[in-house]
């Protein structure tokens, strides 16, 4: 058993120093590479005007904090240059307004605490008298080690997935916001930034800043709102972006589209929620059933046994 527990830690040691080999690799940097590069880059030209409380905050930041972001700038850099895109990952991110850098530094520190929790257990054991063998800390730390590379990611998923359902939500009110401007006479896009502007919810939020960033660059705004659905992973806004494209020039046509997705979404939502309680409803049934048999067991186990004795 030692020896099988000894082979285990070798193979996952060489694994790992395989991993780290070609994570630290530097490959020759391809197209996509360069153009996240670019984009890193972007990110440090960016300039902002920090009020006075922001900047007291900037001042009271702990050192923890400022290692904590030097590792997170670094870690972000160095996946731009690799080309890193993290796939759905980093949609999730998106929707969550958080950075790259920050996710992946964030994963790095709770790897690392759980890593290194494994030899100081079994320190403790070894006090209490308690013998394990030499490999099995080894093990324990590689496990607890990937089990914190996961927890931020797992973490995040929930979060961005209940994030982009409440997003859902905002799109089905934003369309008949749309489709109440446009009768009022509105045009597309000023009915656009005026349905957006009703509110300070971050979802609208973050159509409006989409919107005027689309005026800026000179873009349509159905454009900006595809790539905000993109960015953050909502097929709804995608397809309302498609569909604007295709009927920006016929009012009533857009009127009566728009009118039709929304009642399309509150009617899926609708039946989500239908869907969620009649889970509801069948686990407190079988939970109603289990105390009954249980309560029925109860009564009849003094008779039974009476019955059993005869």
């Amino acid at each position: 058993m030692t020896l099988f527990w000894t082979m285990a830690a070798g193979g996952l040691m060489g694994l790992g120093a395989y991993l780290l080999i070609r994570v630290f690799y530097h490959p020759k940097p391809g197209v996509a590479s360069l153009v996240a590069r670019i984009d890193a880059g972007q990110k440090s030209m960016r300039t902002s005007v920090l009020t006075d409380l922001e900047k007291a905050g900037d001042q009271a930041t702990t050192w923890w904090q400022q290692i904590f972001e030097q590792v997170s700038d670094a870690l972000e850099s160095w996946a731009a240059e690799r080309g890193w895109t993290l796939g759905g990952v980093g949609k999730d991110l998106a929707i969550m307004s958080q950075s790259v850098g920050g996710f992946l530094a964030t994963s790095v520190f709770t790897g690392l605490f759980l890593f290194v929790l494994a030899p100081i257990l079994w320190g403790l054991t070894q006090l209490f008298g308690v013998g394990l063998p030499g490999a099995i800390p080894v093990l324990v730390a590689m496990l607890l080690g990937l089990l914190g590379l996961a927890i931020p990611y797992l973490s995040l998923k929930q979060e961005a997935a209940k994030r982009r359902k409440d997003f859902r939500k905002v799109v089905g009110i934003f369309l008949d916001l749309v489709a109440m401007n446009l009768s009022g006479g509105r045009g597309l896009p000023e009915a656009l930034l005026a349905a957006a502007s009703v509110s300070e919810h971050w979802a609208l939020v973050r159509v409006r800043q989409a919107l005027a960033n689309a005026r800026l660059l000179g873009v349509s705004p159905w454009e900006a709102l595809g790539e905000l659905g993109e960015a953050i992973g909502v097929e709804e806004l995608t397809d309302l972006a498609g569909a604007l494209g295709l009927a920006a020039n016929d009012g009533a046509k857009i009127r009566a589209s728009l009118t039709a997705r929304a009642e399309t979404l509150r009617a899926k939502e609708l039946s989500e929620v239908e869907g969620k309680e009649g889970e509801r409803s069948q686990s407190m049934l079988l939970a109603q059933m289990l105390l009954s048999g249980g309560f029925l067991l109860f009564l009849a186990f003094p008779a039974v046994g009476q019955l059993m004795e005869l």
